[in-house]
């Protein structure tokens, strides 16, 4: 796969552009709470050099019941300028699972009208297999000035995906493992399992490699095709909280499809709307 800084690069790219003035790396690392990972403090005691840590958690709409909800563009602004990000700066996103949280951060920034970002393809997993420096000192940089211009086609409400359901003019694909969308397996959270009626179901797992890189192109065409979904309609992306429909959203970028949206309350919010 080729590197493509407004989707996917590759570590040999980034080690050969990792001190360049006008990039910004992020690590977007982020597990389920049963994992019990202190991402921070991983992130703290080492991280690829010049690396500052974003937590979509806390980057995130503090006030809305429902897990890291798209923040406000003030907040998000505030804090992405404070990271020393401006509108010019190329931002490369790593995880520490190889690709899981990343695409999630990926996904915001371009919400947020910023195309020159990308997900480290294999992330620090591949990073570390490959020998590549880390460090664990903090990365600090001036204040930016970064003006967000929201493109809110990539996002879908709950009530964008319900008349997806009903009407089918939209496909909707969870990303969430089989047995969590067919209600054979729990939640990971204090909700039931099961689907949106007339979901189709593509676990991201399917697009990666073992190694946590991506598939390339045509595996990723084959892998949405097996799975009943047509890429000529639009797509609505969804998962168990909106982090895992981003690698389906980051899948479809890479493949040239030209209209899909993420669910951002995903299925924690559908189940408690229609919980019996």
């Amino acid at each position: 796969m080729c590197d493509d800084t407004g989707t996917l690069v590759s570590t040999e790219w980034l080690a050969d552009h990792v001190h360049d003035p006008d990039l910004r790396i992020l690590d977007g690392s982020w597990y389920l709470p049963d994992d019990r990972r202190d991402c921070l403090a991983e992130y703290s005691r080492h991280h690829i050099p010049g690396a500052q840590f974003f937590d979509i958690d806390d980057i995130a709409d503090t006030k809305s019941d429902l897990p890291h909800m798209v923040p406000p563009v003030d907040v998000f602004t505030s804090k992405v300028r404070s990271m020393g990000i401006s509108n010019g700066h190329q931002v490369i996103v790593y995880d520490t699972a190889g690709l899981l949280s990343a695409a999630r951060v990926w996904w915001l920034f371009r919400l947020m009208g910023h195309d020159h970002v990308a997900v480290l393809n294999g992330g620090l997993r591949k990073w570390f297999r490959e020998n590549r420096p880390v460090d664990d000192l903090p990365a600090r940089y001036q204040d930016r000035h970064f003006t967000v211009r929201r493109r809110s086609c990539f996002l879908s409400t709950i009530d964008d995906v319900r008349q997806a359901s009903d009407t089918c003019r939209s496909v909707i694909v969870d990303a969430r493992p089989a047995g969590r969308f067919n209600g054979t397996a729990p939640e990971p959270r204090d909700i039931p399992s099961g689907s949106i009626p007339g979901s189709r179901n593509l676990p991201f797992g399917n697009l990666l490699n073992e190694d946590g890189t991506m598939k390339p192109g045509p595996e990723l065409v084959g892998a949405f095709r097996q799975e009943g979904v047509d890429l000529n309609q639009p797509i609505i992306t969804t998962c168990g909280s909106g982090v895992t429909a981003a690698i389906l959203s980051l899948a479809l970028k890479v493949i040239g499809h030209q209209c899909h949206s993420l669910y951002d309350g995903a299925w924690v919010e559908w189940a408690e709307a229609n919980r019996v």
